[in-house]
């Protein structure tokens, strides 16, 4: 991405969508945990999900830029761990009556933050294509979130989660781990294309506008793939 390149805070993205619309689901994708405070982006997603009643996914990742985790004070070699942390914190703050929890890198007690989320708890969808991403995925998330990938790496992608599903125990509460992908560039899949994503295991294609359109633009974009993907609204 160019250093230029506008990207809004999610969280602040979100909840302005979540005014104006009332069905579509509201995903981050994705937050780099290690990078925030897990109590107080417990409070800013559980927020989100009331207000736009129920409908947040939080996707979420552990981060790759070294220059970007070190402006921030983070150590970027222990970056998994604060996120597993992190996670375990945050799932604490949301479903305990009297939330408490200690781990390495946070650690608190007699910790209220109302409202509970709408969503017991929030789900979660995992980034990365990396084994300790396949394993986070497999073993804590609802889904998994690939970026930017075409159907060969999308197979690789989900090859490696199912491997990574014979080796971790997934809670049964979680469900059949849910695929989503991003294709590179901006245009529609077309049939053929659809067609190979699903093959290769995608449940939800999540497609990206340019950052350029303006709403009319959007408006057309949103009818052309719901054409392509055989919707009618």
């Amino acid at each position: 991405m160019a250093p230029d390149l506008r990207l809004l805070d999610p969280i602040v993205a979100l909840t302005f969508l979540a005014a104006h619309t009332s069905r579509i689901l509201l995903g981050t994708g994705v937050i780099i945990l290690p990078q925030l405070q897990a109590v107080v982006l417990a409070k800013q997603l559980a927020s989100l999900d009331v207000l736009s009643h129920g409908r947040l996914v939080f996707g979420l990742g552990v981060g790759w830029c070294e220059p970007e985790m070190r402006s921030v004070g983070v150590p970027f070699a222990e970056r998994g761990r604060i996120a597993d942390d992190y996670l375990a914190a945050m799932h604490a703050v949301w479903t305990q009556p009297k939330p408490s929890y200690r781990g390495s890198y946070v650690s608190f007690e007699a910790v209220q933050a109302m409202p509970r989320p709408m969503q017991t708890p929030i789900p979660i969808v995992v980034g990365g294509r990396t084994p300790p991403a396949y394993r986070r995925a497999v073993t804590q998330g609802r889904g998994w979130y690939g970026f930017g990938l075409d159907v060969a790496d999308t197979q690789k992608c989900v090859t490696a989660l199912r491997e990574a599903g014979r080796k971790y125990r997934r809670p049964v509460e979680l469900g059949t781990l849910e695929i989503s992908v991003t294709p590179p560039g901006y245009d529609v899949p077309d049939k053929a294309t659809l067609n190979a994503y699903a093959a290769a295991g995608v449940d939800r294609l999540i497609l990206r506008p340019r950052p350029e359109m303006d709403a009319a633009a959007l408006e057309r974009f949103a009818a052309d793939a719901a054409r392509a993907l055989g919707l009618k609204g």
